[in-house]
């Protein structure tokens, strides 16, 4: 890494430090910088600086905002393979793309010998050892391990009934357009009057980001007893 800057220079050599001096106040997570810290605190708050010129999306970071005017405005692909043809949208993509050309495999599996190119790919490979199947079906509620698991399994066994619609901020498949529409509005528009965390003081201006921060509380035992060392969820 070069720049003409120091300051940017700085900011990179934080990257290589494990150092982590910057705390959330609403979670406790620690950050290496304040712009990371910033774009969290955001995510809390539902606030969505960054706002596109061209439509009426707006998002937390700017780094969002570019990937997303390059997917739906400019097309643009400024990231290009060496070895062939490909270009995406994005560097991590870019990066991942690169592995298939050596054969890299970082993200081992403790557990047994599987390998990935990708963390996604390995944390969903881990649930297969845990048992956990946390992807539901739509139309008959079964649950699965794998979410292509669980698409094969509504192709052939409901096929019109498969929801055509995905929504573009979260794993939400729609099946009809105007419903699509009322997902949007009820969970992820904007909400002048902030809507509280039940488990503890965060509050949220977006329905969705308030529900996946109760996740967090999901494996939490809140509820302490003042005579032992007993605690429970509820």
């Amino acid at each position: 890494f070069t720049s003409l800057r120091l300051s940017s220079l700085n900011r990179h050599v934080k990257t290589h430090s494990d150092e982590k001096r910057h705390v959330c106040h609403l979670c406790l997570k620690a950050f290496r910088t304040a712009t990371l810290l910033h774009n969290h605190v955001n995510v809390h708050t539902g606030t969505r600086p960054y706002k596109c010129s061209d439509c009426d999306m707006a998002f937390v970071t700017s780094g969002e905002l570019s990937r997303h005017r390059r997917y739906k405005h400019t097309l643009e692909k400024p990231f290009k393979c060496s070895v062939c043809k490909y270009s995406s949208v994005e560097a991590s993509k870019m990066k991942r793309h690169i592995r298939s050309h050596t054969g890299e495999r970082p993200y081992a599996c403790d557990l047994c010998s599987y390998a990935s190119k990708d963390a996604y790919k390995l944390k969903r490979h881990m649930i297969t050892h845990s048992g956990e199947k946390p992807y539901e079906c739509y139309v008959c509620q079964t649950k699965f391990t794998q979410s292509g698991t669980m698409k094969i399994h509504m192709l052939q066994k409901h096929g019109e009934s498969v929801p055509k619609y995905q929504c573009p901020h979260c794993s939400t498949f729609i099946a009809r357009r105007s419903d699509l529409g009322v997902h949007l509005r009820n969970l992820h528009s904007y909400m002048a009057v902030a809507i509280k965390c039940s488990y503890c003081e965060a509050d949220f201006h977006e329905r969705y980001a308030l529900i996946q921060h109760k996740k967090t509380h999901r494996n939490e035992k809140r509820f302490k007893c003042d005579q032992c060392s007993y605690a429970c969820k509820q």
